[in-house]
């Protein structure tokens, strides 16, 4: 491999044949101007902790966001951020494989629509690439460009709601959250016909083939993946034992109850369990009530069987593994994403 010089270095990744690339860049960008997308749910800024990739080579001291984001275990390990990492010298990286099959896309909004009012559903259309593949439960990384006080670009991760079978059209049902940069873009300034542009799909989160009985576990914007999952079930004609527990506060939270009653009508062994943590008088609610982890607790049986799949805030996602834990869930039939 030639020698770096103080302007171009040389990255070396998976074995493969090195490649010149300009200095003073991070390792994120880097790759990403190799069509190399690796997932960044903050958008490159050192807070979500997904960018990570292994370096064998000396890429320079932690900083102080990499040490507070990767175990010392990670750091022993030779773990980085990507975002973190500055390209000043020649770097050889190991990279799963699954990050390679992520492209960029560009796609056009059809359709908005608000399911409640905090959360609000997107549809794209894809325009080049015109098809993506993916499976059930991935997310991709939505571009949000600048607008108003914010000077410059960055990425949010959103969960496809829409089944793997819709190939050139993708649904995202995203959550507004106060002052949040991405939701802030979506809710206020997002119109119909506008141009966008994303990059995946990512994710380890989407269905395992086997016969074990389903958990579902999700809240607010979690619907997403949860949908898209039970979409991938009834067209592939899956017959398993599905429960699916959606968190919200009040009745005005809830949402998709069409389909959810659709989808008891047309799988063989599903149930919706919705709770409701705060109800009103006039929500004269009969559900389940209380926290999700509450209700997990009630209904669950000690030593369940089967697998879960969780999709919410970080910290619901702790208190829920912490039940599946206490019922006899192993870890390794806990599945989430990280990236919320």
């Amino acid at each position: 491999m030639p020698e770096s010089t103080g302007t171009t270095a040389y990255v070396t990744i998976n074995d493969q044949p090195a490649f010149s690339t300009p200095t003073g860049r991070s390792l994120l960008a880097t790759l990403k101007a190799r069509d190399i997308f690796i997932p960044s749910a903050c958008g490159g800024h050192g807070v979500c902790g997904l960018c990570r990739v292994k370096v064998l080579s000396d890429a320079g001291p932690h900083t102080s966001r990499e040490e507070a984001l990767l175990s010392a275990a990670d750091r022993l390990a030779g773990m980085r951020l990507s975002c973190q990492v500055m390209v000043e010298r020649d770097l050889k990286l190991i990279i799963p494989n699954d990050f390679f099959h992520a492209r960029e896309y560009k796609a056009e909004v059809v359709a908005l629509r608000d399911l409640t009012a905090d959360i609000r559903e997107i549809t794209l259309q894809l325009r080049s690439p015109p098809v993506i593949d993916f499976k059930a439960g991935q997310y991709i990384q939505f571009r949000i460009p600048p607008y108003a006080a914010v000077r410059r670009f960055t990425e949010r991760a959103y969960s496809i709601a829409s089944p793997p079978s819709a190939h050139n059209r993708l649904e995202l049902e995203v959550r507004k959250v106060l002052n949040g940069v991405g939701t802030t873009y979506i809710f206020d300034h997002l119109r119909l016909n506008t141009p966008v542009t994303f990059n995946g799909p990512y994710g380890n989160f989407f269905l395992h083939e086997n016969d074990l009985e389903i958990i579902l576990i999700a809240g607010g914007s979690g619907m997403a993946p949860m949908k898209a999952i039970l979409l991938d079930i009834k067209e592939r004609s899956i017959r398993r034992k599905i429960r699916y527990f959606f968190g919200a506060r009040t009745r005005d939270n809830l949402f998709l109850l069409d389909e959810m009653q659709s989808f008891e009508q047309s799988l063989p062994d599903f149930r919706f369990i919705p709770a409701l943590s705060r109800p009103l008088p006039e929500d004269q609610w009969q559900g389940e009530t209380g926290l999700i982890t509450e209700v997990l607790k009630r209904q669950l049986a000690d030593q369940y069987p089967g697998e879960a799949y969780l999709c919410g805030s970080p910290s619901m996602i702790q208190a829920c593994i912490n039940v599946l834990c206490e019922k006899g869930v192993a870890n390794d039939r806990i599945y989430y994403d990280s990236f919320a």
